[in-house]
């Protein structure tokens, strides 16, 4: 049981680790939708296992997959309007 988490966390880490790898230029809008919803996914299931493990790591993984969403949802917005 207790290797089934850290085996799934390890794989958490790595699609997180490959997301903010990830090149953001040149997607189209629906491409950004996609990648701000995965982001949110990867945001909500790292924060399930830190809510039981409290490891460091993990929230710095967290902030990095924030940053990214963000910027992509800065994107989709776009600049408001006046």
């Amino acid at each position: 049981m207790l290797t089934l988490k850290k085996k799934q966390q390890m794989e958490l880490l790595e699609k997180a680790q490959e997301f903010i790898g990830r090149k953001m230029s040149n997607m189209s809008t629906s491409d950004r939708v996609e990648a701000s919803r995965e982001a949110k996914s990867l945001i909500l299931s790292i924060n399930e296992i830190y809510k039981e493990t409290k490891d460091p790591n993990l929230m710095e993984v967290m902030k990095e997959v924030t940053v990214k969403k963000k910027k992509i949802e800065k994107r989709l917005n776009g600049v408001p309007l006046v």
